[in-house]
């Protein structure tokens, strides 16, 4: 008789897995979250307090950083990641995330890889102020190879309607840059062809003092704390958009935000852009450059000129800085 295990799957190994990460996730679990792990859903009750809410949802992946996480055996990062590239783009709604779950599929089970994985989203969880209330773990061989795995994440946010629907960004409105903790999670297709096929270099090879792939796998920012500590003062209605920096870069992500007879000037000489993307800089275009990488700037908001100050003091534990300005016309101009 042939056996689910001799087919590539292992129950127990996934029962242990779901063992080991309940107290991860429970970390993770705020006052609205009903019930615990082990349900077929997940319940979390709407947080009182709003006059119209409305739900948002957004789901993301970490792309081709995974493959240089699992080469290099250094996974807890990509979790963090996944959290960021969701929660990130829920803030540029105006929405405060509730609730995440997670989606891991592999190869081959392996509970001591994939409990660092879920515990690194767990920690983006704790830093995102939401509560990690399900997920899925599939072990699928024949549709991955043994170690690889790949990552979904999936989060869902509440916000006021009226916030929504509202394009409250104008001419003259300031554009306050939000740093980036490097190349977060987007092209590194380009990073992998540029660095190992043409320059050959290591995991191991210094870089700036540290070993290029930690530097490489510098988890994502996320940029929740400072949104909600915005929100839930007098500046809040001075904040009329924020801008999540991911594929498409500056140039691409900021128009998001503007109705159609706005643009955006940005001053190349305010970016302060990262010593890894100046490297990369060597062997890509500059205008691929913007269009593919954050360069140094993982989120843009546009606040009331007469405010940016005030916004500014409260963001400067990131280190915020002016980059450019709201203005006629449409696109990005960089200057």
């Amino acid at each position: 008789m042939i056996s689910y295990k001799d087919s590539g799957v292992d129950i127990d190994e996934g029962n242990a897995l779901v063992e080991g990460l309940k107290p991860l996730v429970k970390s993770t679990f705020d006052s609205n979250v009903i019930g615990g792990i082990g349900s077929f859903a997940g319940a979390y009750a709407l947080p009182s307090g709003y006059k119209n809410p409305v739900i948002l949802g957004a789901t993301d992946g970490v792309g081709t950083k995974l493959r240089l996480a699992i080469d290099a055996k250094k996974l807890q990062g990509v979790g963090i990641d996944l959290v960021a590239m969701c929660v990130n783009d829920l803030i540029c709604n105006f929405a405060t995330p509730m609730f995440f779950l997670d989606y891991y599929a592999t190869g081959k089970l392996d509970k001591t890889n994939a409990l660092e994985v879920i515990g690194g989203i767990a920690k983006g969880c704790k830093i995102a102020q939401c509560a990690l209330i399900g997920g899925e773990s599939a072990e699928m061989p024949g549709m991955y190879s043994k170690d690889d795995f790949d990552l979904a994440g999936f989060a869902v946010g509440i916000a006021e309607r009226e916030e929504v629907e509202s394009q409250k960004v104008q001419k003259g409105d300031v554009l306050i840059a939000l740093p980036s903790s490097g190349i977060h999670s987007n092209g590194y297709s380009l990073v992998r062809k540029v660095l190992f096929d043409k320059l050959g270099m290591s995991f191991d090879e210094e870089f700036e003092g540290r070993a290029l792939i930690d530097t490489l796998l510098e988890p994502t920012r996320i940029y929740v704390p400072l949104f909600k500590e915005i929100y839930a003062s007098s500046l809040c209605p001075s904040l009329h958009g924020l801008a999540h920096i991911t594929g498409g870069g500056i140039v691409e992500n900021i128009p998001r935000i503007f109705s159609h007879n706005l643009g955006a000037k940005i001053s190349l000489n305010a970016i302060k852009t990262p010593p890894i993307f100046d490297l990369l800089s060597r062997y890509v275009e500059k205008e691929e450059m913007y269009r593919t990488f954050n360069m140094g700037v993982g989120m843009i908001l546009a606040v009331d000129k007469n405010k940016a100050d005030d916004v500014l003091h409260l963001a400067k534990s990131l280190n915020a800085y002016v980059i450019g300005e709201v203005c006629e016309g449409s696109g990005v101009k960089l200057i």
